[in-house]
């Protein structure tokens, strides 16, 4: 069954997972993907302005919230097993980071299009994402 605070809340806790270890890589490396992941530069109207961090993180949390939410949704509606959960929801997350990656191209604040350290780390970062995101989707399910 679909469960919408359940969504909301594995968004929240898998969206600051990703955040704290992107900002951890930056801080070690000096590779600016935690940067990348709160840029909203690409975005007409937000790119307008300049956000505290605070504000940008938590856009990255809204975003992440309603992904989680989403997947939750397909996982109820078309079953997925156990192992498709897992799976699924890891490649979905890669997906997303992959397709997400070339927004770099549009600011100077983030690294550029061709840093392998940063694509390395941020789509590390998203495999994490989508692990931790599919803990919280494991669920038993009778078997048929």
């Amino acid at each position: 069954m679909f469960n919408f605070a359940k969504g909301t809340i594995a968004g929240l806790i898998s969206g600051v997972f990703l955040g704290l270890f992107l900002k951890f890589i930056e801080s070690v490396t000096s590779v600016k993907v935690y940067m990348l992941l709160l840029n909203v530069d690409y975005i007409p109207i937000l790119n307008n302005y300049r956000f505290p961090e605070i504000v940008e993180f938590m856009l990255h949390l809204i975003i992440s919230m309603i992904l989680a939410v989403l997947l939750l949704y397909l996982i109820a509606h078309d079953q997925w097993a156990k192992n498709q959960v897992v799976i699924r929801t890891i490649s979905i997350s890669i997906l997303i980071g992959i397709l997400l990656y070339p927004t770099t191209a549009f600011s100077e604040r983030t690294p550029a299009l061709n840093s392998m350290p940063a694509i390395v780390f941020w789509l590390i970062g998203h495999l994490l994402y989508g692990w931790v995101l599919s803990l919280f989707f494991k669920e038993k399910r009778p078997s048929s």
